[in-house]
């Protein structure tokens, strides 16, 4: 039996988007990106056509990577062990080259490439160009692992304004020539929150907030700000959840709208919770549950 969808049945799938697609014209959506979804290159190749398309229909994506799989096999081609305190990568002078050169370079031209590639339009950029990340030093036991102080979005808007799809990189700077490797959660955070996006897509390994986090039936499709830190002492937020969870939480209180935690290991998942009615992960929105 033939299963692929009839032409007929292609139009209403078309006809269905249409009141998502006028709800983010020409609105800005923030992209976090990173993990299994990065690794897979059918997903990485699924990935970059849904942000292809919605760039082609006119939503304004701005695509924030990590690259931590890719540091770690780096580092450990020049022989250098990667190591790791509180679940933040310990970076000497000769780890933040390393970090610099695979996420400003290899990393962050591949993702250019591949959108190209697919008849988008893209211009990679990274914390450093225009003053986008100041940063300090996180602690003096994490080296260049660096807290941001500072954002400047005037480079991220140039290049949304010519049309272009902005890659960015996370790596930040200070006013004395150094350079930082910046969480690529917090990053994406401040970036949204300073650009007033309409809402920030993280793409993760899980399926979202799960009351048991063992069992992806118990998903939480909805939580409010407020119910955060009920959620944390309940210890439904637990572990490496809690910073994700914050940044978040921070993104929204700097005025995005709302903030998705999307499975990246499912294809199409961005598609499927913007332009449907289906949603997949967990949505966090301001306010306070009725």
């Amino acid at each position: 039996m033939n299963s692929k969808p009839t032409t007929a049945q292609r139009a209403e799938i078309l006809t269905q988007a249409l009141p998502y697609i006028q709800k983010y014209y020409d609105k800005i959506v923030v992209v976090k990106y990173g993990g299994n979804a990065m690794i897979s290159d059918d997903l990485k190749d699924a990935v970059m056509g849904d942000i292809v398309l919605l760039s082609l229909i006119g939503v304004k994506v701005v695509l924030v990577h990590g690259g931590g799989p890719e540091i770690t096999e780096m580092l450990g081609k020049i022989g250098k062990k990667s190591e790791f305190i509180d679940g933040l990568r310990v970076t000497d002078q000769e780890t933040m080259d390393v970090v610099q050169m695979v996420l400003a370079g290899k990393v962050n031209k591949n993702l250019v490439n591949l959108l190209q590639s697919k008849g988008g339009k893209a211009i990679g950029l990274c914390g450093v160009d225009g003053h986008m990340l100041k940063a300090e030093k996180v602690d003096d036991i994490h080296g260049f692992a660096g807290n941001i102080t500072d954002v400047n979005v005037s480079s991220i808007v140039d290049v949304l304004e010519k049309g272009y799809i902005p890659v960015i990189s996370t790596v930040g700077f200070d006013e004395h020539g150094n350079t930082y490797n910046i969480n690529a959660d917090t990053a994406a955070a401040r970036i949204a929150g300073e650009l007033k996006a309409e809402c920030l897509i993280s793409m993760t390994d899980i399926v979202g907030l799960c009351m048991d986090k063992d069992d992806p039936s118990t998903l939480i499709s909805k939580v409010y700000v407020s119910d955060a830190p009920k959620l944390i002492r309940d210890g439904i937020i637990s572990g490496g959840m809690i910073p994700k969870i914050n940044c978040c939480i921070e993104s929204i209180r700097r005025g995005v709208n709302k903030v998705f935690i999307l499975d990246g290991r499912v294809p199409h998942a961005i598609l499927i919770e913007i332009l449907t009615d289906e949603g997949l992960g967990t949505m966090f929105v301001s306010g306070n549950r009725i």
